[in-house]
């Protein structure tokens, strides 16, 4: 939880849901941070696969966006370092939706 937020959603090498309800927290391995090509896209679906209503992100490209369009996943711009400061920010309406995607970095970050 006082880990920084990658800057690469993609390329991120876990995810951490949360469960804002219970106040559980849970990590796992990104599916797509070791791919070749479409990072985004399997990062985005493992995303969907577990359920998640809302993604927290520095930013994500336009394939990933699509995909949490599709699924009604809400996106929100991180702002502040830690994950744990990113999820008190959001519960407080801090956050602002996501409105920008990259057209993506194909292996860079």
């Amino acid at each position: 939880m006082e880990s920084e937020v990658c800057v690469s959603f993609g390329r991120a090498p876990y995810f951490l849901v949360y469960d804002t309800q219970s106040d559980v927290s849970n990590f796992f391995e990104n599916p797509g941070a070791a791919s070749q090509g479409g990072a985004g896209i399997k990062a985005a679906q493992a995303i969907v696969d577990a359920m998640a209503e809302t993604l927290l992100t520095v930013r994500c490209g336009e394939n990933s966006a699509e995909v949490f369009q599709g699924a009604g996943i809400k996106v929100y711009k991180t702002t502040k370092v830690s994950a744990k400061e990113n999820i008190e920010a959001f519960q407080k309406g801090e956050l602002a939706p996501l409105t920008h995607f990259h057209g993506g970095f194909h292996g860079k970050i």
